[in-house]
């Protein structure tokens, strides 16, 4: 049965890419599917594995065209805080980076804190706090 997955995306430069996420505080395995084309990003304390392939090569695996994100999204990658602080504290993080922040830093639904951002090749990111004592009850 499946024990891991692996979210691959399309970058145009890898080493943009490390630098982008670093900046934000994520880390990479260095072991694994680190090389001048790819990069093994890693997400949460499960380290969730996001690989970065340079665009030749992420074409070459999926062989089909790669998604416009100017025009589009196929996936919102969305990972968790521990808190509202976290999340404005990342969404400062992002937008000094040179992220495309499209949702400001605020409360949905009254009870999710998040906010969520494009990276520099056009992929969608959020990132949510979730206040459980505020969770409306069924």
């Amino acid at each position: 049965m499946t024990k891991e997955l692996w979210i691959n995306l399309p970058v145009k430069s890898v080493a943009k890419s490390k630098a982008f996420f670093g900046e934000l505080g994520f880390s990479f395995n260095t072991k694994h599917g680190n090389s001048d084309t790819s990069a093994s990003l890693l997400v949460g304390s499960k380290n969730i594995v996001v690989m970065l392939f340079e665009e030749p090569m992420f074409k070459g695996f999926v062989q089909n065209e790669i998604s416009d994100t100017k025009q589009g999204n196929e996936v919102l990658l969305s990972f968790d805080a521990e808190s509202v602080e976290e999340v404005d504290e990342m969404a400062k993080k992002a937008e000094a980076a040179g992220a495309t922040i499209f949702g400001k830093p605020g409360w949905s639904q009254g009870w999710m804190y998040g906010f969520a951002f494009a990276d520099p090749d056009g992929h969608r990111w959020n990132m949510l706090y979730m206040d459980m004592s505020k969770l409306p009850k069924a």
